[in-house]
């Protein structure tokens, strides 16, 4: 029913101490992959280890979080995300498609940023035993399975738009001259407002917001990819009007500049 997806991005380098460490990621099968990007997991043992930090920048996606606590469905999270893992634990989450949560949430996924809800709230009280259920089983497929089948009695009517947003995302992600709210308009054909309303309605944050944030996620994977590059070129490159508005952005989300953060992923 499903398989691996490809790696991760806007995982941001951090240093490594002992212990086990566990991330999977899994393709929804055909029936749920109009609303479903993936689902993933995340296993760690540091029993008898220092405690470790994680952080990833944000992505234009919604996620159903699974973890000792029970669950939380998250809106789109403006900064980046850090998690402190310590002793032993696990967390199993479903990240939807761009715009792929407003079907089942029936208003503006915009009023879900930077915020979380229950999710007894979109899915009814069945949802409360679902989460009871999820971590109990012993893997990640048996726990995909489980989650494919509740949501597959609770599918909503398809919406055209669902998939042209995502298209637009993808577009976005994987398109470098699409650095401009200016030329997403022209590439799609529609104004400016139009745009602004549909992103919020469906994906939950701008057309800006998006193309930034995978613009600074491209600028982390020239750095990983070990070279080193001419900072003001690459600005430019990625849409900004000079280095220092670059410089200023990746330090915000990041938390570090961007020579800084290079110095501190290039290999030993």
């Amino acid at each position: 029913m499903t398989g691996s997806v490809g790696p991760a991005r806007g995982l941001l380098h951090t240093a490594v101490g002992p212990g086990e460490f566990h991330h999977a990621r899994l393709a929804p099968s055909p029936m749920l992959a109009p609303w479903i990007a993936h689902y993933w997991s995340v296993r760690w043992d540091l029993r008898g280890h220092p405690p470790q930090r994680r952080e990833t920048l944000p992505h234009p996606n919604v996620h159903w979080v699974f973890d000792a606590d029970g669950s939380r469905i998250h809106g789109i999270h403006g900064g980046r995300f850090t998690v402190r893992l310590e002793d032993r634990g696990e967390v199993f989450g479903l990240k939807f498609r761009p715009g792929g949560f407003r079907p089942f949430l029936t208003h503006a996924v915009a009023r879900l940023r930077n915020r979380s809800l229950p999710p007894v709230q979109v899915f009814g009280a069945a949802a409360t035993a679902l989460e009871n259920e999820i971590l109990s089983l012993a893997s990640d497929a048996q726990r995909t399975a489980r989650l494919e089948a509740f949501l597959q009695l609770r599918l909503p009517p398809h919406d055209p738009q669902v998939d042209y947003v995502a298209r637009i995302v993808a577009e976005v992600e994987h398109d470098r001259r699409l650095v401009t709210v200016a030329a997403l308009e022209n590439h799609c054909g529609q104004p400016r407002r139009a745009l602004q309303r549909l992103f919020n309605e469906y994906v939950g944050v701008g057309p800006k917001w998006v193309i930034q944030r995978y613009r600074l996620h491209e600028a982390l994977a020239r750095i990983a990819e070990g070279a080193v590059p001419d900072w003001a070129a690459l600005a430019l490159e990625l849409g900004y009007f000079d280095q220092a508005h670059f410089i200023r952005d990746f330090t915000a989300l990041v938390g570090r500049p961007p020579a800084h953060y290079a110095r501190l992923d290039a290999p030993a």
